[in-house]
């Protein structure tokens, strides 16, 4: 029998609420795969890191958001989700106040994004999936 290999990373959900209006934080993806096309903040998970420690430090290189307190989402890892390999992603949810944003590190932009304009948006990966997700669970 022999062992698979399966690459794990995180994405994270972050809503903020701006007058009547809630939002939804994406980057726009610098390399490929998906280069240029909207996303959540995600990253791969490195060597002996904590989950929620990882998708605070990629959020932070991501958009230069630093959040407190997330709550997991759940996991996803239909085969074919990222076309570099097998991959499980576990999702985060955080809210917080309005802030500026800037994408950087390997996010080419970053802004927030209506609820409504997000329906028009076909993301990167599953994204939609995991926004889905985590609008149920909020």
């Amino acid at each position: 029998m022999s062992r698979q290999k399966i690459n794990v990373t995180v994405d994270i959900v972050i809503f903020t609420s701006e007058g009547n209006s809630e939002k939804i934080l994406l980057i726009q993806r610098k390399n490929d795969p998906f280069k240029n096309q909207w996303a959540l903040p995600s990253g791969f998970v490195d060597d002996n890191e904590d989950l929620e420690d990882e998708a605070k430090r990629e959020l932070e290189e991501e958009t230069g958001l630093k959040i407190k307190k997330l709550q997991q989402v759940g996991a996803f890892g239909k085969p074919g989700r990222d076309p570099r390999g097998h991959t499980v992603s576990i999702a985060y949810l955080g809210k917080t106040r309005m802030e500026r944003i800037k994408g950087s590190d390997d996010a080419k932009d970053a802004k927030w994004i209506s609820l409504q304009e997000l329906k028009d948006l076909d993301l990167a990966f599953d994204h939609n999936e995991i926004i889905k997700k985590a609008l149920a669970h909020k």
